[in-house]
Parts: structure tokens; C-alpha cells; sequence
């Protein structure tokens, strides 16, 4: 459309004229949208502050830990004899991750024992 097109001013075809306001109807419809997309976010936000989840901590024979990954961070997590393995590893390792995963161990209860 050429800039000599009869009835389009402005930029690139938009008519340009006064706009009709909004019915009170639809000014409901906007409002109660705009409302229920608020309440939603708030709802994810009570939701994720309230149930971290199932991995949240450690304890009960289960061992989790967030560690550093290439992808961002990495949820480490196991439970009952994956955890057992996962513990016994970390203890007879000296590596990064064994010594962080160290502690994780200790609050699950999957420390070894002490030798006197």
C-alpha cells in the first residue's frame, strides 16, 4: 500500500481513527482474565514456597544434593541400597562431590560407622 492510499494515514496500512471504548461487558471479560492469570501466579508462588518436593532434603535413608552441572544445576538423589552406594562411594572418595555428598550422608543416617 503506497503512501497515497486513499483513507490509511500513519504507518504501513493502519487505519488510523478513533477507538470505539470497551462495553462494560467486556471490560468484565479484561478484568476477570487479568484476576485469574494473577491468582494463578500467586498460586504457583504459595505452591512452590510451601512443597519443595520430594528431593527438598535429605534424611530417612534418602541422600539429595545440588551440584554444579554443565546445564546448570544438577539434583543428585537416591534412597535405601542406591543410597548406601552412593554414601560408601563419597566416603572412600576425596573428589569434589564425594565431600560434599559427605554431610548429605550423615543427615540421612548412612554415615559409616566410627572404628575405635
Amino acid at each position: 500500500m503506497g503512501a497515497g492510499t486513499p483513507g490509511m494515514t500513519g504507518t504501513r496500512g493502519i487505519a488510523s481513527g478513533p477507538v470505539a471504548p470497551l462495553s462494560p461487558r467486556a471490560r468484565l471479560a479484561i478484568l476477570a482474565a487479568a484476576a485469574a492469570i494473577v491468582l494463578g501466579f500467586i498460586g504457583v508462588a504459595v505452591w512452590a514456597a510451601l512443597d519443595p518436593g520430594r528431593y527438598a532434603s535429605s534424611g530417612d535413608g534418602c541422600v539429595t544434593l545440588t551440584i554444579a552441572s554443565s546445564t546448570g544445576g544438577a539434583v543428585l538423589h537416591a534412597c535405601g541400597d542406591q543410597a548406601r552406594v552412593m554414601c560408601a562411594a563419597a566416603f572412600a572418595g576425596e573428589d569434589r562431590i564425594a565431600l560434599l555428598t559427605r554431610p548429605q550422608c550423615e543427615i540421612a543416617g548412612l554415615a559409616p560407622a566410627l572404628r575405635d
